[in-house]
């Protein structure tokens, strides 16, 4: 018997794989969505399936304004419902205010703030019939860390504040049916091979200055996730839980 449908999104890798290892389990179906990397969304499908869970491999890429419609009607086929969605997909965006474009930034906004909110509105009335439903997304430790000696992310910043403020404003138009919820990550480990924002230098110094002396891995962003998308989490709503090893303090 399936007890939990879960869709993943960006899961292909880091934080979204470490998502599917951390929810697949047996009664759970899950969509391993990716925007293009097939590959890498198969095998952590593979992965899925020896922990005990169904899992199907959908590809999209959410910053076109249909895709998150078709992907959720897709899932809902696959699943034959919805009870928790994961809107992880996104990427970071270095470039500085003064050589930003109109389309750096709405690439941004378009990948991020519009595909969560499309994602969500689609996602509502499957929701809404699932069980203990979640909707969780996945913001940054960029949204909140505006320091001399941090990194700034202009567009990412403004994309994941955006996400965070429809997280608030779900968490009351849905409620008391579902819960909506955020994880704020701070510098996390990337995949072997993956693109990083920044390089290996320039983490070590950032590790420095991270109060616990490490990046994050996945699987600790993942385990914040697991909880907000479990039935133990039923009376927690309009949260962003910060885990970035006191780096927003």
């Amino acid at each position: 018997m399936t007890e939990r449908r879960i869709l993943i999104t960006g899961a292909a890798s880091g934080i979204g794989a470490g998502c599917v290892r951390a929810l697949a389990a047996p009664g759970v179906a899950l969509v391993v969505h990716t925007r293009k990397n097939q590959a890498g969304a198969e095998a952590l499908a593979a992965e899925a399936r020896a922990l005990g869970a169904t899992a199907h491999v959908l590809l999209g890429d959410l910053a076109v304004a249909e895709t998150p419609a078709r992907l959720v009607a897709d899932s809902v086929a696959a699943l034959g419902g919805l009870d928790v969605v994961v809107s992880n997909a996104g990427f970071a965006d270095r470039t500085p205010v003064a050589s930003l474009t109109d389309a750096g930034f709405a690439a941004s906004m378009d990948g991020i703030a519009f595909a969560n909110f499309r994602l969500a509105q689609a996602a509502q009335p499957h929701l809404a019939a699932g069980r203990d439903p979640r909707f969780v997304a996945v913001s940054s430790f960029v949204a909140h860390v505006f320091r001399l000696e941090t990194p700034l992310f202009p567009a990412s910043a403004a994309a994941k504040a955006a996400l965070e403020a429809l997280v608030k404003v779900l968490a009351i138009e849905w409620a008391p049916g579902i819960t909506v919820n955020a994880v704020a990550p701070g510098f996390t480990r990337k995949d072997p091979g993956a693109h990083a924002a920044m390089t290996p230098a320039a983490f070590a110094e950032r590790i420095a200055r991270i109060p616990l002396q490490r990046l994050g891995l996945p699987a600790d962003v993942a385990a914040a996730v697991a909880f907000f998308a479990s039935p133990a989490a039923g009376y927690i709503t309009g949260q962003v839980l910060h885990v970035d090893g006191g780096i927003s303090l």
